[in-house]
């Protein structure tokens, strides 16, 4: 009777495991998660749109055949897929191109979902739009021809300075140079291709850019021997994937994925392909992580052990 007993304590407890379990499995079907904001709308639709930028290699530019590509567009996937994870769906990805000048607009006016390119997470532009956490850490150098004699900010005086209208060099540039009591010309370019391209021509002295973008179009470009990047850094920036505020689901999502990344250290090996291993071009930008950036990483819990 006893065995009859434990038996049947046995067969009740096996059937509760695969009733709790179905439950786990079903509860989404049974209870559905009321979705709002942008999970909403890519649930309804089967679609998101990443916006991204055609010319700031590493972090997103075209390959050779004309498909966007880069740093933050590998990370922009592993966002994607934890969406698709979360609505139990597959989703499409429609790519929409973007410039420094329309970027917030097309995220805000919900053009866009997801912003994959080079943008600086600031104070100002959290008033208008939310960002995920840090993908990046740099700053504001110039690049000048050879065999240019510039070689800091105070060398500018007198000087003619190339800016991408749309961008925080462009709004810090003049400040910087007021603060300095130097009298520098500013002139501005549709996006970071015609800056460079101004520069060539002999319409600037100097081009102001972060550091690692500057570095990217001279390898994009292989025109190391007809420029340099110098000084110190002039300004200090963080780099973050960009959306729509006060979406809360959304940024939970967000959120998730780059933990997720960082449990099987994938964002060291998306780093390594875009920083250490050769670009489509070929050409490697040969940058480390830095310490700031690993630290940085580990405190936002990005990195396993």
């Amino acid at each position: 009777m006893v065995k009859n007993r434990l038996l049947a304590s046995l067969a009740c407890a096996m059937w509760l495991c695969m009733a709790l379990d179905a439950t786990a499995q079903d509860i989404k079907q049974i209870f559905p998660t009321q979705y709002s904001g942008t999970l909403k709308k890519i649930k309804e639709s089967g679609l998101i749109r990443l916006g991204h930028r055609e010319n700031s290699p590493p972090f997103a530019f075209l390959n050779a055949k004309g498909k966007p590509v880069g740093y933050s567009l590998d990370l922009c996937d592993a966002v994607v897929e934890e969406i698709a994870a979360e609505l139990g769906k597959d989703i499409r990805v429609e790519y929409q191109p973007v410039t420094p000048e329309n970027r917030l607009d097309l995220v805000t006016s919900g053009t866009i979902d997801l912003e994959c390119g080079s943008t600086t997470n600031t104070f100002e532009r959290r008033k208008r739009v939310a960002f995920s956490p840090t993908i990046f850490v740099t700053g504001i150098k110039l690049l000048v021809r050879q065999p240019s004699t510039i070689r800091s900010l105070r060398d500018l005086q007198g000087k003619t300075v190339v800016v991408t209208r749309g961008t925080v060099h462009a709004e810090w540039m003049p400040k910087l140079a007021a603060r300095q009591k130097l009298a520098i010309n500013f002139v501005t370019a549709a996006d970071h291709n015609e800056s460079f391209e101004m520069l060539a021509a002999g319409k600037g002295d100097a081009f102001a850019n972060d550091d690692v973008q500057l570095y990217g179009m001279i390898a994009e470009t292989r025109t190391a021997k007809q420029y340099r990047v110098v000084g110190d850094f002039l300004t200090y920036a963080d780099y973050a994937l960009m959306f729509r505020k006060d979406d809360p689901q959304f940024a939970e999502v967000v959120e998730r994925a780059f933990t997720k990344l960082s449990g099987t250290r994938t964002i060291r090996a998306i780093y390594d392909k875009w920083f250490i291993r050769p670009l489509p071009s070929g050409i490697r930008l040969n940058m480390p992580m830095s310490p700031h950036m690993e630290e940085l990483f580990k405190v936002q819990g990005l990195q396993g052990d």
